[in-house]
């Protein structure tokens, strides 16, 4: 048994044990592990005995000292104004995204937002798409990342100056809400992907630990890879008016589409992987100060000012953009340096682009099938809603240009930063018939679906 001092906490590790076990064995969430403890994302770098080291490759021997660096807080807003007055109709809502978890405390007879915070979502530590996360459960059991989860929530809501409220209502991806519950997500990390539940639950607070609400309620999801964070998204939006249709672009770790209209909902989830948060480049970061969330004219624009760090989703799009404008990536993605510098010591890397080019081909390409299994043109569609960590800074006309979205749907974007909360405080103000829009929401997988496979070879070309 070997001692190891974690930023000054004592731990004890088993000879040959790989630190990031260690971590992960003791609830530490200060490290993050995106790819899930195989060594490629480089993101779990700590100083180990005063030496930087990938904590997921190295192996305890010995006694030995841990430092972890210190890391800002994710700056995203609610996409509401917050107000001040209070009043005895409150209740909070909760979006648990893969990335970000947001809480907001809602004023519902005067249908408002008073309060929002922001957090990162720490189950991180154990993976940053919901496949690591799921094949941590499969290997272990949920109640770990259950109890990281519950604690956020807990220490979110003491941020928020109210002593308790009757309803906490939840929305988040499939994947989120089976792990809020405790429950075996083991079913979705293979074909037929089948979750253990997919409706809304209510249940008391005290039950999952939460300490500020008496009740639980959550909306319910469409299919494994289709969420409550959708059903909140299409409920805040709402139906097209006529003939025309409307499309919800959700883009994170898993970019989830829905096209509606007359015919009703049409749905797919694509698998964008973590590169739009950042796990997967190798300069990427989460939207803090210092990350890089422009690139204009060749000169790099960070969040608060701060000097340059990394990278983060907005920066990426408008670097490739940038690379391609200045041929210094070709239509293939292929550049002739190995790296690009973007700013001091900040990188984009060959393999940075391939990324890049993974994660935009499978949004566009899930675009165009809905659009076609739909039988209709991107003339009939009249609103495209992107949504998501990121959406609400995103240069539309760089996202077009690197062919993350149809050029014949930029005049039609309109960017909502986090429709999911804010279809979870609509609900829990006008107590829509979110059931409906759930059971009605046909979902397409596309991992069997011909064009799509087709269209995904044929759009990596930027």
């Amino acid at each position: 048994m070997h001692k190891v001092e974690f930023n000054g906490e004592m731990l004890f590790a088993a000879d040959g044990e790989t630190l990031s076990q260690v971590l992960m064995r003791f609830g530490k969430a200060a490290v993050e592990h995106p790819c899930g403890g195989r060594g490629v994302c480089k993101k779990c770098i700590v100083r180990i005995n005063g030496k930087e080291e990938l904590s997921c490759r190295y192996k305890i021997h010995g006694d030995i000292q841990v430092q972890t660096a210190e890391k800002g807080e994710i700056l995203s807003a609610a996409g509401a104004v917050e107000n001040k007055d209070t009043s005895d109709s409150l209740c909070f809502v909760l979006d648990i995204g893969t990335t970000t978890i947001a809480l907001a405390l809602v004023e519902k007879k005067e249908k408002k937002i008073i309060k929002t915070v922001t957090a990162v979502n720490p189950q991180r530590a154990y993976g940053a798409d919901v496949i690591s996360r799921i094949d941590y459960c499969r290997r272990n059991s949920p109640h770990q990342l259950q109890k990281l989860l519950v604690e956020a929530i807990n220490s979110m809501s003491e941020k928020i100056d109210v002593r308790k409220v009757a309803v906490l209502y939840i929305s988040g991806n499939t994947t989120m809400l089976h792990l809020l519950f405790g429950e075996d997500c083991t079913g979705m990390g293979a074909a037929p992907y089948t979750p253990a539940f997919l409706e809304g639950k209510c249940v008391d607070a005290n039950l999952l630990g939460i300490k500020k609400a008496e009740r639980i309620e959550t909306l319910p999801c469409i299919a494994a890879f289709m969420g409550a964070d959708v059903t909140a998204g299409l409920n805040f939006i709402g139906a097209p008016q006529g003939e025309k249709y409307s499309m919800l672009v959700d883009l994170g770790t898993n970019a989830e589409i829905v096209l509606f209209g007359k015919n009703g909902y049409i749905s797919t989830s694509a698998a964008a992987g973590p590169c739009f948060e950042g796990a997967n480049i190798s300069y990427g970061m989460s939207a803090v100060e210092g990350a890089i969330a422009g690139f204009e004219n060749g000169k790099a624009k960070t969040i608060g000012n701060k000097p340059p760090v990394g990278i983060c989703g907005t920066g990426l799009i408008e670097i490739v953009a940038y690379l391609l404008e200045n041929q210094i990536a070709d239509k293939s993605g292929f550049m002739e340096c190995e790296r690009f510098e973007v700013a001091e010591g900040v990188f984009i890397t060959q393999e940075d682009i391939r990324q890049y080019q993974l994660a935009k081909s499978a949004v566009y390409s899930a675009i165009i099938t809905l659009v076609k299994h739909n039988n209709i043109t991107f003339d009939d569609i009249e609103k495209v809603y992107l949504s998501g960590g990121f959406s609400a800074m995103a240069d539309i006309k760089a996202a077009v240009r690197t062919g993350l979205l149809p050029e014949k749907l930029e005049g039609k974007c309109v960017c909502i930063n986090n429709s999911s909360l804010l279809g979870t405080a609509k609900y829990a103000c006008e107590k829509n018939d979110v059931k409906t829009i759930a059971e009605n929401t046909k979902y397409i997988d596309l991992s069997s679906d011909a064009f799509f496979s087709d269209m995904f070879i044929e759009n990596m070309i930027f």
